[in-house]
């Protein structure tokens, strides 16, 4: 048994039937050229038959909210579904099955996931719609599964189902499972961990007089800040790498800061269309992976944190709102740079646990920490098959909150970043209109 992480269990007691607490991704595959009609059919059929157990962490099941354990009763009619929307299916149709599936709960008596094929999509498509607990994962360790369970040969062929595909790194699994560590080694490490939180913490006294720094306390309320219903919609759209990259560089910051002064662009026209843009900037919760960059192999589980960042919605012009942007995420990543793994989680959960609470029970909206996540999941930039199908685009959904109506998250896949707004329907109209506006404030710089 492998016992959960205080994040793990936070996810888990986030859960109600209004906030699932799970992470998905759209994958569109395109049919090979000598693909028969029943291509799709076979696929699912040799997944439904298949003898062959699953590979960690699909077989882990959760055991009396504190460990998890191997399935032994694993039931794959549990977890698979094959759907088949009426012909020629769009984008449209695809995203109104998506945004209905991504609305529902896991079942927390089983291995929380489940794999949703879908035919029917014109273009030579089918997509499969993947689904999994935030508490068994984070989305970086998604995508790092997703690139070991796909290949990057169109001629690869194998009997396997998705969910054991990683039997074919029997060498790497030992690496994927977080080693075991005793109580008293959790406390040695918690130990550790408190001098350097307890610096930043004096730090953060004076830091507050930074035009750079963000409090948890400043994000205004906004038309995203609302409670939140069980109903779900996503839209999703590509643009150029390559364009975000050359942004960057002609204005000295970071991929990651164009992406959120794009987002930031698109969402203050979006509240202007709602005459609804508050007079102070939103403020950014964007996820920050605590994982080893240099490690090949990414441990599940989550290995996450969060840094505030200014928006800057107020600001018109996009090259100061720009600039703005990437003073704070500097100032941010700057304080997290000073301090190792445990120390980050731990600051995390101190400085953090009112936005918390906050989202916990909406007791105390006037402390609003953040307005909306925005998160980047690394991808790859090799092309990926499966069964001879190409991965033609991911788009990593996220979990939506209550008081946090939307979310953003993209992923960058061979030369084009994926971009996946999930939002509650009924809280936040025409979402779809963000995505024109961020093609549009690309087009500004």
């Amino acid at each position: 048994m492998r016992l959960l992480t205080a994040i793990d269990q936070l996810f888990l007691l986030l859960e109600n039937r209004n906030q699932p607490m799970h992470i998905g991704g759209l994958f569109l595959f395109e049919l090979p050229s000598d693909a028969k009609d029943n291509f799709v059919s076979e696929l699912v059929d040799l997944m439904r038959t298949s003898q062959i157990p699953p590979s960690f962490p699909f077989n882990q099941v959760l055991h009396r909210w504190l460990f998890w354990q191997t399935d032994k009763n694993f039931d794959v009619s549990h977890h698979l579904r094959h759907i088949a929307l009426p012909k020629p299916a769009g984008i449209t149709e695809l995203l109104n099955y998506v945004s209905k599936e991504h609305g529902n709960l896991l079942d927390k008596s089983k291995p929380m996931w489940e794999c949703h094929v879908i035919e029917g999509l014109d273009g030579n498509r089918f997509g499969l719609y993947f689904k999994i607990h935030h508490a068994m994962i984070d989305g970086v360790a998604a995508l790092q599964l997703v690139k070991k369970m796909l290949s990057q040969s169109p001629t690869e062929k194998t009997n396997l189902p998705l969910w054991a595909l990683m039997t074919r790194h029997r060498h790497q699994l030992d690496a994927l499972i977080p080693p075991h560590k005793s109580a008293w080694q959790i406390i040695k490490e918690q130990t550790r961990a408190l001098p350097p939180v307890g610096r930043e913490l004096l730090k953060n006294i004076y830091e507050r007089f930074n035009k750079d720094y963000v409090t948890t306390t400043q994000a205004p309320d906004s038309l995203l800040n609302q409670p939140i219903s069980s109903s779900r919609r996503i839209a999703i759209a590509s643009f150029s790498f390559s364009r975000f990259q050359q942004i960057a560089k002609t204005h000295d910051v970071t991929f990651n800061d164009v992406v959120l002064a794009v987002c930031s662009g698109a969402i203050r026209r979006y509240l202007n269309d709602q005459h609804a843009l508050p007079k102070k900037p939103l403020v950014g919760f964007v996820p920050l992976s605590l994982r080893d960059t240099q490690q090949k192999n990414y441990n599940v589980g989550n290995q996450i944190t969060f840094i505030l960042a200014n928006l800057a919605t107020h600001i018109h012009d996009p090259i100061q709102r720009l600039r703005t942007i990437h003073a704070s995420t500097k100032n941010s990543k700057n304080r997290f740079s000073r301090m190792n793994q445990a120390s980050s989680i731990l600051y995390s959960g101190i400085v953090y646990s009112r936005a918390g609470l906050q989202v916990l029970t909406g007791i105390i909206p006037e402390y609003r920490g953040f307005n909306l996540i925005i998160s980047n999941v690394p991808a790859t930039k090799k092309p990926l098959y499966w069964q001879g199908a190409k991965l033609q685009a991911i788009y990593p959904a996220s979990v939506v909150l209550n008081d946090q109506a939307m979310n953003i998250t993209f992923c960058t896949y061979q030369d084009n970043i994926e971009f996946c707004i999930v939002a509650c329907a009924k809280v936040l109209p025409n979402i779809d209109m963000i995505l024109t506006y961020m093609q549009e404030e690309v087009d500004n710089f």
